[in-house]
């Protein structure tokens, strides 16, 4: 497939390749050592010195295809953003430099689309300017957040205000302090049709009412901001402060998470990239029963697998980027779907293989490794887990050949809206 790229997209990839080298290779320390020593809720000042020097550049909200990230009348498609995205997977932190991190990233997007111009001009613009962060709250403790029609929090219309009753969990990065605002999906309407009950709603985090449960951790790491539970009691906010229509919960949900999907999967091919890098340098650097690591055939074989690997699952995010930029979203379903379970699950098998390589070491905190694998294996559950991925890949296939196919307890068929949660 021929897949062409901006003029723009090029230069801004050799841009943050520049800045990449330049700022974010060279803080690494930096940023490790002054989070180990605030906190895992602290803000690492180096990053101000990192985000005045992308501004600097240019570099900065390259994610939303709805607003301009740098000249006039210029935009990052999803194919120019894929491999730009797969350079910040490299370092963990990258991402925020740029003001281009999730959650914040899916956030903004449905704020600009779907917010009131008050709300846009409280909420969005500081998050644009990457004063503030916000979080996503969605998935609930009590229910199997993976059909989101079991969503149980409760949306009441009172006046001119909404009431919000109900627990989230895996709100990820709302311990973070500079955190300050929850994008909430509830139920406003339990007798209306399944896929027309819930709605989503803007929540400052200072409201009153809003508490904090459970912090669970990951794989036991704790991880900035953390993915807290999110206690909403009686909390009161504006009724413009919904984002859409009552009952577009749904809808909202899709826009938000198809590209949220396919940039997890453009940051993980940059994860495997820098495993791979791992794992060579490290054959190059031990020795075992008289040769180099390097030098078994065992490790050649991996080297090798990774690397075919890497560029099939590669090529397959930029089609499916490709894709959505040329179709829609709605289109590319299946695709977006299919790159949500191979990818994750490719880069897991590459870090995997580098851990061995590291031996003990690999598992330990003083290599990348071990927290590269742990949220890769996140992934195979955020936005969806891998089995319900491959249901609905594979209920639409099956419709190619018996149109009328439904699935078994229900009526719901593949053009219908599927929606799931992240942490």
């Amino acid at each position: 497939m021929p897949y062409e790229f901006t003029d723009r997209g090029q230069q801004t990839l050799v841009e943050v390749k520049s800045f990449m080298d330049d700022f974010i290779y060279p803080a690494e320390e930096e940023y490790d050592e002054q989070l180990h020593d605030g906190g895992s809720n602290s803000y690492p000042p180096i990053m101000d010195k990192l985000k005045a020097a992308a501004r600097e550049r240019g570099l900065w909200n390259l994610f939303i295809p709805h607003l301009d990230p740098g000249a006039p009348g210029t935009k990052l498609s999803n194919l120019d953003y894929a491999p730009i995205s797969e350079q910040l997977g490299k370092v963990p932190f990258a991402s925020e430099s740029m003001n281009s991190s999730a959650p914040d990233t899916g956030n903004m997007e449905i704020l600009n689309l779907y917010a009131s111009e008050r709300v846009k001009e409280r909420w969005l613009a500081p998050l644009l300017e990457g004063e503030i962060r916000s979080a996503f709250s969605m998935t609930e403790p009590d229910v199997a957040s993976s059909d989101a029609t079991n969503i149980s929090l409760r949306i009441e219309r009172d006046g001119d205000t909404y009431v919000l009753n109900g627990r989230k969990w895996f709100s990820s990065g709302a311990l973070n302090p500079r955190c300050q605002v929850l994008i909430v999906m509830g139920k406003t309407d339990p007798n209306a049709s399944r896929h027309r009950q819930q709605s989503m709603i803007v929540v400052p985090k200072d409201s009153p009412g809003i508490s904090f449960g459970m912090d669970p951790h990951v794989f036991g790491f704790q991880d900035r901001g953390g993915h807290p539970e999110v206690i909403y009691d009686n909390v009161r906010v504006p009724a413009d402060n919904l984002l859409g229509e009552e009952g577009g919960g749904f809808a909202i949900s899709q826009a938000r998470l198809g590209p949220g999907r396919i940039h997890h999967c453009m940051r993980s091919i940059g994860v495997a990239e820098r495993a791979l890098e791992c794992m060579i340098k490290r054959s190059l650097q031990r020795s075992t029963f008289g040769t180099l690591v390097a030098h078994k055939g065992l490790i050649q074989d991996w080297i090798a697998e990774s690397r075919i690997e890497i560029d099939m699952a590669r090529e397959y995010v930029l089609r499916c980027a490709y894709l959505m930029d040329t179709v829609g979203n709605k289109a590319a379903a299946t695709e977006i779907s299919g790159i949500k379970v191979a990818i994750p699950n490719i880069t897991l098998k590459v870090v995997d293989r580098a851990i061995q390589v590291h031996g003990a070491g690999g598992v330990s905190q003083y290599f990348p490794l071990a927290h590269m694998w742990a949220h890769q294996r996140t992934l195979r559950i955020a936005d969806g887990p891998d089995e319900v991925h491959k249901f609905t890949i594979a209920r639409r296939e099956i419709m190619k050949h018996a149109p009328d196919f439904k699935i078994m307890g229900g009526s719901r068929n593949a053009d219908e809206p599927q929606v799931f949660t992240r942490p």
